[in-house]
């Protein structure tokens, strides 16, 4: 992905984002060629942390954690704690439990995982909510899944990937080497030739080429 032709279409975006009465996210959209994503080796599901965020509200982080890993979360800056049997009460809620989820990231005590994916996987894996394994220094990854934006294929047999990478309030610089930490994690799976073109649009915005 060539910087100079990334910033110039960035630049050009912004120029063009008119007036609107909300902050616009931007957008990195990808197409592909050659890679068959009706195969689940080949579909694309990947975190990746943005080095500059998302220039706007961050998520809410949830934690899933017992005892003194929930603790530590807690101290570490999770916005939420939840045992294992304060999360099984929102099974009996669903309103309540698809407004945890809604604006949340969700991080998890490894050993816990088996329980949330027989309880809550199919709730949570359609909503690309899947929580991910709490590991390492707490407050490393707590603010890691702040930064995070997630990448998929598109169903099985579609060739496009999006993110969002951040605002319009944003400096394209930081939008590009946002653009970049996406780009790098997508080409690490799918591999450059795989990818045919990559786009960047504002929420009400024409999608300009960038690649």
């Amino acid at each position: 992905m060539d910087k100079k032709k990334l910033v110039a279409g960035i630049e050009a975006m912004l120029k063009e984002k008119g007036s609107r009465k909300f902050t616009q996210s931007v957008e990195v959209i990808f197409n592909f060629r050659g890679i068959d994503f009706s195969k689940p080796e080949n579909r694309l599901n990947l975190d990746i942390a943005l080095p500059h965020g998302k220039g706007g509200k961050e998520p809410k982080v949830v934690v899933i954690a017992e005892a003194d890993m929930g603790a530590s979360a807690k101290k570490a800056g999770a916005d939420e704690v939840l045992s294992v049997d304060k999360l099984l009460e929102y099974k009996k809620d669903q309103p309540k439990l698809k407004k945890l989820v809604q604006d949340s990231v969700f991080l998890t005590q490894p050993n816990l995982l088996g329980q949330i994916a027989k309880n809550f996987g199919q709730f949570l894996a359609v909503r690309g909510k899947m929580p991910k394994p709490l590991v390492g220094n707490p407050e490393n990854a707590i603010n890691a899944a702040k930064r995070s934006v997630r990448i998929s294929s598109k169903g099985k047999y579609m060739p496009v990937a999006q993110a969002f990478v951040g605002s319009e309030a944003m400096e394209p610089k930081q939008l590009a080497e946002n653009i970049e930490a996406v780009y790098d994690a997508v080409k690490n799976k799918a591999g450059a030739s795989s990818i045919k073109s990559a786009y960047v649009k504002l929420t009400m915005g024409k999608a300009v080429q960038v690649m």
